[in-house]
Formats: structure tokens, sequence, C-alpha cells
């Protein structure tokens, strides 16, 4: 499905990324691996993709660092000679508070960094796609981005600002045979979320019609979809990977 693709997924050592950079494998990619300071983590996702016969480097970068994702994409061309698939994934911390309870300096740090990550990443790999006249872009958002929860503010605005960066990316960049596309994924069984209450997980889980909340390869198959040519035809997209919890937003 992805073969001899090259793809960057930042963010993935573990979580989501992890599970999307070993399917991206299994289906053909030669993936690498971006982390931000966990190199254990990115070395084991590494050798199971090399023990499942597949390609992959991990190559450590601060998203939001113009310097370090140039010396990425770098390393990434002169591995593999191309980039074509870029998944942001990478995450942003940030505080969780209300809105009465948040100050501005509290606030605009996740706004300022995710936008950032998302806007440094995406001119790395630019060049390289506008020249080969092919690219697939994949953005991870988040349902809350939609539909907001209590002390999510700062998170859920600064996705919906992805939402909007990556609808303007599709409608640029359709000359050049590349495309943009957002995946928002519920809540899902991560290091994100292991310290979040059994009881908010099953109440999550009973408001939703699949009735679980997702595990990171929920999340992997859809960004497959999304990095193959099953997709070739759509760009500009938001796409709610959460058993069924947005379909009345």
């Amino acid at each position: 499905m992805l073969n001899e693709k090259v793809v960057i997924i930042t963010g993935a050592s573990r979580g989501m990324g992890a599970a999307t950079a070993k399917l991206f494998a299994k289906h053909g990619a030669k993936v690498v691996v971006n982390y931000a300071n966990n190199i254990a983590a990115a070395e084991d996702v590494v050798k199971y993709i090399h023990e499942i016969g597949g390609h992959s480097i991990a190559v450590q970068a601060d998203v939001r660092n113009k310097d370090q994702m140039a010396s990425l994409v770098n390393q990434t061309v002169g591995h593999y000679g191309k980039v074509d698939i870029l998944v942001n994934n990478a995450a942003i911390n940030f505080a969780m508070k209300s809105f009465s309870d948040m100050e501005w300096d509290e606030f605009k740090p996740k706004i300022e960094e995710e936008m950032k990550a998302a806007f440094i990443s995406t001119k790395a790999v630019l060049p390289i796609m506008k020249e080969q006249k092919y690219g697939k872009l994949i953005y991870i958002s988040s349902a809350l981005s939609h539909d907001p929860m209590p002390d999510f503010i700062a998170h859920g605005t600064a996705k919906a600002a992805i939402n909007s960066f990556v609808r303007y990316l599709a409608q640029e960049l359709g000359d050049y045979n590349i495309t943009a596309n957002t995946l928002a994924p519920g809540m899902v069984e991560t290091d994100s979320t292991k310290h979040t209450p059994t009881e908010e997980k099953e109440k999550t889980a009973m408001y939703t019609p699949l009735g679980r909340i997702a595990n990171p390869e929920d999340i992997a198959r859809v960004a497959l979809f999304l990095a193959s040519e099953q997709s070739g035809f759509m760009t500009g997209s938001y796409i709610p990977v959460s058993g069924g919890m947005e379909m009345n937003s």
C-alpha cells in the first residue's frame, strides 16, 4: 500500500506515533521515527520495524526548531532520497484549566507552540514535495477542537487552529499534487491518558456509539488510509476518529 514511500512521523517514539510508524512499515513505507528526548523508545520502534524486514531510522529533532527540522529532512533525504509523507503528530504540553482560572501567559504557549510545530515541520518538507510534484501531509488534531470539555480550552483552541491551517494548505498546494488532511482522535488509550481516571474513560466509552475509547492502532489505520493512494482525491478533510462521538457536532 505504501511501497517504497518515505514518511517522516513526528513524535513517533510512543503512543499514536509509534503505532503509525509500525503500521506504515508493515505496508512497505520507509519510516523516519522522530523523537524529542526518549531515544530508547524511538530505537525500540526502529528495532521492531527492522525485525519485520522494514526500513527505519530514528532522528532526534525539536519540531519547533527550524534548524533541527532542516537537519532531520536532510538526514531523511540522505538515507532514502526523498520525502513523500509527513505525519504531524508531536504532542505539545498545555495548561489544563478553565478560562476563568487561566492567565494569558498560560494559554498562549500551547497555541503558539502547536502552530509553530506544524508550520516549521511543513516548511521543512515542502520544497522536496513541490519539486517531486507529490506529497501527503497528515495532521493529528483532536475531537476537542469541535467538542469542548472542561479545562481543555488551550488544547481545543490550538487544535482548531490546526484544522484551519490544514484547509489553507490544501487550497494552496493542490496544484503541486500535495494533499493536506486532518485526523481528529477522541480519547485514546496512550501515555497521555494513563493518569485519566478509569471512571472518566468508562464514561467516555459509555457515550461513544462504538462503546469504547480508541487504541493507538485505531488512529494509525486511518492515518494509513490518508497516506495511501486510496485517499488520492481527498484534501482539506477533517476526519473524526472518535467512535462516533462527533457525529452530531
